[in-house]
């Protein structure tokens, strides 16, 4: 997480990509790429506060043209394992090692993974979060 340059924590928001993208059944299905690459546009162009670092994890293989990497407040990253529940593995280490540097919130919907996060993790749904992008 980046530091920044005054008192105020930085607010790390971990997005479980493959729960957003899947969460309105807007077709999404039929372009699968297509559709993680409108979410990680509509991610970086919101207008986030600026204490907050932005995480979004994607699961698979990465996108042609939309490289891991850092745009902005906004980082994409693809699990680092392909194991069925890798973006959750990922979300799950990553929310734990931040704890401590300032507030974390891991955006899914996906109770398997809450279950998993510890418990100082604020959790936002998946609809809410996209809502709130979108609107």
């Amino acid at each position: 997480m980046p530091p920044t340059d005054d008192d105020d924590p930085t607010r790390m928001v971990i997005v479980d990509a493959m729960n957003v993208r899947g969460c309105v059944p807007d077709g999404w299905w039929r372009d699968r790429d297509g559709a993680l690459r409108r979410l990680v546009d509509r991610i970086g162009t919101h207008p986030w506060a600026p204490h907050d670092w932005v995480v979004v994890i994607a699961d698979g293989r990465p996108v042609a043209g939309l490289a891991a990497g850092t745009r902005g407040r906004v980082e994409l990253r693809y699990a680092g394992h392909s194991a069925p529940d890798a973006a959750d593995d990922d979300i799950v280490a990553l929310a734990a090692a931040s704890i401590g540097d300032g507030p974390v919130t891991v955006v899914t919907s996906d109770r398997g993974l809450i279950a998993r996060l510890p418990p100082a993790v604020d959790i936002e749904g998946a609809r809410r979060f996209r809502r709130r992008i979108e609107g």
